[in-house]
């Protein structure tokens, strides 16, 4: 692929809601490094807001948000239009089989816990984005 062809493709858009004020710095790093438009919110309100007006193309979301719970946020977004079929990956300190099992019942498409490898987030996220372009969309 020639620097042409780069430009041309559309980077991936990823909407991180985060609290944690290093982690979300974290996250945008690693991502834009990778090639990602990355917007973050740092409240479950405003990561909602956010995800009602722009279409994109994954969310990572901190289980563990002081105003909203992160579970909440999921049910809530995939009951909207703009964000039924928006891959979203939970990210949480108090990682728990429970709360693994409810996020992907709720669902979330993967659950990370913290702390993580800038790598293995990474790529977990990344792999989630090009799925998209895999799976056809039905009407």
């Amino acid at each position: 692929m020639n620097d042409e062809q780069d430009e041309q493709t559309p980077k991936p858009r990823i909407l991180i809601v985060e609290n944690q004020t290093a982690a979300a710095m974290l996250m945008v790093s690693v991502l834009a490094q990778a090639g990602c438009d990355v917007t973050v919110a740092n409240t479950g309100k405003k990561g909602i807001e956010l995800a009602s007006e722009n279409k994109f193309d994954l969310v990572v979301l901190a289980a563990d948000l002081p105003d909203v719970s992160g579970f909440s946020i999921v049910k809530e977004l995939k009951q909207r239009h703009l964000s039924r079929r928006t891959p979203i990956v939970f990210v949480a300190s108090q990682s728990s089989e429970e709360d693994r099992r409810r996020s992907l019942e709720l669902g979330a498409t993967d659950y990370i816990a913290k702390p993580f490898s800038a790598s293995d987030f990474t790529r977990r996220i990344l792999s989630h984005v090009k799925l998209l372009d895999e799976i056809p969309l039905s009407h």
